[in-house]
C-alpha cells in the first residue's frame, strides 16, 4: 500500500505524544498509518461524512494523560504544522487546569507546531449534545470499561436516542413547511385590509414601512423556526455519529483483545 501524504509525520508526532501518556484510540482522514497501531484505528466520520475535500489530511487520538489520568483528543495536521486541543468530545473528562498543562507540553515539544484549543459551539448545540451522551455512556467506559455488555447497550441507547432526536427535527422541518403557506396568505389578507383602513391616516410612506415591517416580521420568524429546524437535525447527527463512533471503538477493543 502506497502511504499517504503526511503518514510518517503523523508517526512522529503519535510516537513523541505516546511519551506524555497512554494512546487509547486513533481517528484519522485521509492518512495512512503503516503498520497500523496496535489500538483502536477508526476513520474520522465528522469529515467523512462530508462530501467535499477541503478538509486537510490529520489525526486524532484519544490520549490518558499519566500525569491527571484526563483524557484529552488532540488533532494533529501535519501539512499545516497544526496541533489542536479538543473539547468537545471529551466533555467532562477532563478539567481546564488539565488541558492548560497539556497545551504548555505539547508547545515545548512541538515548538514549530501552533497549539490552538476547540470548545463547543452553541449554535451546533455540541453542549447539549455532550450531556445528552454521557447520560448514556462516558467516552472513558468506551475506551477503558470492562464491562463490556454493559458498555454495547449504553451505546446502543445512545444510538436510539439519536434516531429519535432526528425524527423530531423532521417534525420541525415539516412543521415549518406547513404552517408557511397559510400563515402568509393569512398575513396578506390582513395586510391588504390594514392597509386599506389606515391608508388615509399614514399616507404613502407610512404604508410602504408598515408593509415592510410586516413582511420583516413573518420572514424572521420563518427563518428563526427554519434554522432551528437545522440545528436540530445537526445535533441528532452529531448524536448518531458519536454512538457510531464509539460503536466502532468498542469492536476494535474487542478485535484487539484490550
Amino acid at each position: 500500500m502506497v502511504a499517504m501524504p503526511d503518514s510518517e509525520e503523523s508517526k512522529r508526532v503519535l510516537e513523541e505524544l505516546g511519551r506524555m501518556g497512554a494512546i487509547l484510540a486513533i481517528k484519522s482522514y485521509r492518512i495512512t498509518l503503516d503498520p497500523a497501531p496496535a489500538v483502536p484505528l477508526l476513520p474520522c466520520l465528522d469529515h467523512e461524512a462530508m462530501l467535499h475535500q477541503s478538509i486537510p489530511p490529520h489525526v486524532a487520538a484519544y490520549i490518558r494523560d499519566s500525569a491527571s489520568d484526563d483524557i484529552h483528543e488532540l488533532v494533529f495536521i501535519p501539512g499545516r504544522r497544526r496541533i489542536r486541543i479538543d473539547t468537545v468530545s471529551t466533555w467532562g473528562e477532563s478539567p481546564d487546569a488539565s488541558r492548560e498543562r497539556l497545551r504548555t507540553q505539547i508547545a515545548g515539544r512541538f515548538p514549530d507546531y501552533a497549539i490552538t484549543v476547540t470548545g463547543p459551539s452553541w449554535w451546533r448545540g455540541e453542549r447539549r449534545v455532550a450531556a445528552a451522551c454521557r447520560a448514556q455512556v462516558t467516552l472513558r467506559d468506551v475506551l477503558l470499561g470492562r464491562d463490556m455488555a454493559r458498555i454495547q447497550s449504553g451505546i446502543e441507547r445512545l444510538r436510539t436516542i439519536g434516531t429519535l432526536m432526528e425524527k423530531e427535527s423532521r417534525v420541525a422541518s415539516w412543521g415549518v413547511r406547513t404552517v408557511t403557506g397559510p400563515l402568509l396568505a393569512a398575513a396578506g389578507v390582513v395586510l391588504f385590509l390594514v392597509l386599506e383602513t389606515t391608508n388615509q391616516r399614514l399616507g404613502d410612506t407610512g404604508v410602504t414601512v408598515l408593509r415592510y415591517v410586516i413582511v420583516g416580521l413573518l420572514g424572521t420568524i420563518f427563518l428563526y423556526y427554519g434554522l432551528k429546524a437545522v440545528q436540530l437535525t445537526e445535533m441528532a447527527n452529531r448524536v448518531w455519529k458519536r454512538a457510531a463512533e464509539y460503536g466502532l471503538i468498542l469492536a476494535e477493543r474487542k478485535r484487539l483483545g484490550k
